[in-house]
């Protein structure tokens, strides 16, 4: 009797253990609806960048371009069958390769324009730089991209952060100052347009957490 016992108290130990590193419905949910937050907060702050960038650099705070693409960024264009049948696994695993790519543009244009400052010696004591503006919308990615990682370790514990993917290769034609210009408002407009529908994915995903 006494080894039955010690059996079955081995037993709720385990069981325990398994649903301590399970994450519950709740709180899958409340990750899903932090990640969505967080979205649309840093979707907010492109869209503030996005118009001091036109101001600044294109001289047109109203300026549009539609016709430019970037094939360094995740396409945008989604078949709403395809987009709404996708597992959570793809979706996560999507939003996460796509998150990385626009940090990357984003850090290769950052570096840019802080060289083109230091050779212009502008002076930075007046509010936020474009750099800087810059910097913080990658900090905000930096966290989705933990949040979207974490959520895809509860789902696979062989999942682990990559460290790096292959290096995007910048387009290698010659650019004009006015072309490499409107690059940073394509990767900005796009950008706005990624985080809508990421937000639409976490709220997909918060929706499909059943308690």
């Amino acid at each position: 009797m006494t080894l039955w016992w010690r059996a079955l108290v081995l037993l709720c130990c385990v069981l325990d253990c398994v649903e301590s590193f399970s994450p519950s419905p709740v709180l899958q949910r409340n990750t899903y609806n932090n990640s969505f937050r967080l979205t649309r907060s840093t979707r907010t702050r492109v869209q503030q960048l996005q118009k001091k960038y036109k101001e600044q650099q294109l001289g047109n705070k109203h300026f549009e371009d539609r016709s430019r693409q970037l094939k360094d960024l995740p396409l945008l264009s989604t078949d709403f069958y395809s987009w709404i049948n996708l597992t959570e696994w793809e979706r996560l695993h999507a939003a996460f390769w796509d998150i990385q790519a626009y940090w990357k543009t984003l850090e290769r244009k950052r570096k840019q324009l802080e060289k083109e400052e230091k050779e212009q010696m502008m002076n930075r004591v007046f509010g936020n730089t474009l750099p800087q503006s810059i910097w913080l919308i990658q900090l905000d990615l930096r966290d989705l991209m933990s949040q979207v990682s974490s959520q895809m370790s509860y789902m696979n514990s062989s999942w682990t952060k990559p460290t790096s993917r292959t290096p995007l290769n910048p387009q290698t034609r010659s650019k004009t100052v006015w072309d490499s210009r409107v690059e940073g408002y394509v990767i900005l407009r796009d950008l706005d347009l990624y985080l809508t529908k990421l937000a639409r994915d976490f709220l997909l995903l918060a929706s499909k957490t059943h308690f």
